[in-house]
């Protein structure tokens, strides 16, 4: 039996519809998530992922195992299992984790109703909720350091002083980062390329500056609702370098149902 094929046919039907954050949608003939469902969390086509189960395809690239692994809510462990059965190098030890724990994959869940990013520890974009890419613009991917460094379009409107600290914040933030893992390529590859690219970012770097991320207000200029002003917090996930980043606003005050609008009027209208 092909072991990759046979992992994610189990992987599928012990999900239950609520643990991927979907609904019921009534009776169903057989155990688990349907082949569409899955297919279509991780960003693969149904056909692709029937041949992947019916061992028809035996080697997906390491960019199809990252997300299939996220939509199967796998523990590092199966993860790692993953990866080995399809012919790849599992994630190493020593590296940074991108990878977002089945419990930080229900926060993003769960909050349908509050917009929220998942970064690593470098600032690399790793999981981002529906109703965040409608707010700060869709895809929501790359690396936070890098878009702001490099000066790519932005929704969020910094004043001096707020630009200042939020460049504090993410380059002592990689400081943080490339100190923990000497031995991670692509956190060193992120400083060496943002040290060339951008002489504000060298300078700081050069500053080895030392900042904590503090609750904030943001302002996002968006296209179809307007100026929203949403609370900014930063949650740290214990053991795992993640940080969950959420945008509230006050109940019953106009900023929270600009925010309700993008969820209720359709997301995709507003990316």
């Amino acid at each position: 039996m092909d072991e990759l094929a046979a992992c994610l046919r189990t992987w599928r039907d012990r999900l239950a519809p609520a643990d991927a954050g979907l609904p019921e949608g009534g009776t169903r003939r057989a155990p688990g998530l349907r082949r569409e469902e899955v297919a279509n969390l991780a960003g693969v086509s149904v056909d692709y992922l029937a041949r992947l189960e019916q061992g028809r395809a035996r080697h997906p690239s390491a960019s199809v195992l990252g997300p299939l692994a996220r939509a199967l809510r796998l523990s590092d462990d199966e993860r790692a299992h993953l990866f080995r059965v399809a012919g790849h190098t599992e994630p190493r030890s020593g590296r940074l984790r991108r990878h977002p724990t089945p419990g930080v994959q229900r926060v993003l869940d769960r909050l349908a109703d509050t917009a929220v990013i998942v970064t690593d520890a470098a600032w690399g974009i790793v999981a981002a909720n529906p109703l965040a890419a409608a707010l700060l613009g869709d895809p929501l991917e790359g690396n936070v350091a890098r878009r702001h460094f490099s000066g790519a379009p932005t929704r969020v409107v910094r004043s001096a002083e707020d630009d200042e600290r939020f460049e504090l914040e993410l380059v002592a933030g990689l400081h943080t980062a490339a100190a923990r893992y000497p031995d991670d390529a692509e956190v060193a590859a992120l400083v060496a390329e943002l040290r060339d690219a951008s002489p504000r970012f060298a300078a700081l770097w050069d500053e080895r500056p030392v900042a904590q991320h503090v609750a904030s207000h943001k302002t996002i200029r968006h296209p179809e609702v307007g100026d929203v002003t949403l609370d900014c917090d930063i949650l740290m996930v214990a053991g795992s370098d993640l940080r969950i980043v959420v945008y509230t606003a006050a109940p019953g005050s106009a900023d929270a149902r600009a925010l309700a609008l993008l969820g209720a009027v359709g997301l995709q209208s507003f990316t």
